[in-house]
């Protein structure tokens, strides 16, 4: 059965990015972040990047960008949620702002309503434990730029059903994408490599093995990314990086999950990447 209304909380890069994706593929969608502001320019991002794809994308023609924002309604009030059939929680990756959210989740949204937290690091089940429908959470951790990407990585957590699982791969294949099942550990699989690599890649700028340019390019011609680690950490952002090997490094406890101290100095100046317009790389 189809799922139409679809709630999305937090309007930073991912939560635009599943906005977009879901609008487009018909479904209705209540987005909701803290200020009018953040939301005024969820609109405009979003209606710029579809305007984007139609200039890469010849072969089809894109839906009229006021179309697919008509599907969305922007707005700072949870209570809209209530009529909600999925929830996609986007919000900034620090627990203390993270575990405030269900709550008002939980308070709003009918019990039927699966919450689905898009982490890179933080475990589900431990947001589960701050909700009472602990079987209905589940991660789904999706990848940027969201309308782009063709897979998911979905996160059982210990209490999550079955039946939640099959629900959440129900949207995904709605939303044109296939989701992967794995077991809830921090970092899951694609952030706990991913965030080590990265943050070692940053490690040989501190310690003036390579340029960015050079350590990007070796992955790119010797192994065929398409993107370098670094210029991936531009993609992500740079504040979303270190909140992610924080998380590692105090789960796992184990020291090879150190931030680098040059990263915490470009996050401290503001140098977030593409979002902030510099980071290893400066963006018009």
């Amino acid at each position: 059965m189809k799922i139409q209304t679809v709630g999305v909380v937090g309007a930073g890069v991912m939560g635009v990015g599943i906005a977009q994706n879901l609008a487009q593929t018909g479904h209705q969608v209540i987005l909701i972040d803290v200020s009018e502001e953040i939301l005024e320019k969820a609109n405009q991002e979003i209606k710029n990047n579809i305007r984007f794809q139609g200039f890469f994308n010849k072969k089809e023609k894109p839906e009229n960008p006021d179309v697919v924002l008509n599907r969305i309604q922007f707005s700072t009030n949870y209570k809209l949620l209530d009529g909600v059939e999925f929830v996609i929680e986007n919000v900034t990756e620090k627990w203390s702002i993270k575990k405030e959210v269900y709550p008002q989740l939980e308070a709003i949204c009918p019990e039927s309503v699966v919450f689905a937290a898009n982490t890179s690091a933080i475990p589900i089940t431990r947001i589960a434990s701050v909700t009472k429908r602990a079987s209905k959470v589940l991660g789904m951790h999706f990848m940027n730029p969201v309308p782009l990407k063709p897979t998911v990585e979905m996160i059982r957590g210990y209490h999550t059903s079955e039946e939640t699982i099959e629900t959440a791969k129900n949207l995904l294949s709605q939303m044109g994408k296939e989701g992967i099942v794995v077991n809830d550990s921090p970092g899951f699989v694609s952030n706990r490599v991913l965030m080590l690599t990265i943050n070692e890649a940053i490690f040989l700028l501190h310690d003036q093995v390579a340029s960015a340019e050079e350590v990007d390019r070796i992955f790119k011609t010797c192994f065929g990314h398409k993107m370098g680690p670094l210029e991936t950490a531009d993609l992500i952002g740079l504040d979303t990086i270190l909140f992610s090997i924080e998380v590692l490094y105090e789960s796992f406890n184990d020291s090879k999950y150190r931030p680098c101290p040059l990263l915490k100095r470009m996050v401290d100046a503001g140098l977030y990447g593409r979002k902030s317009g510099k980071g290893f790389y400066a963006y018009s």
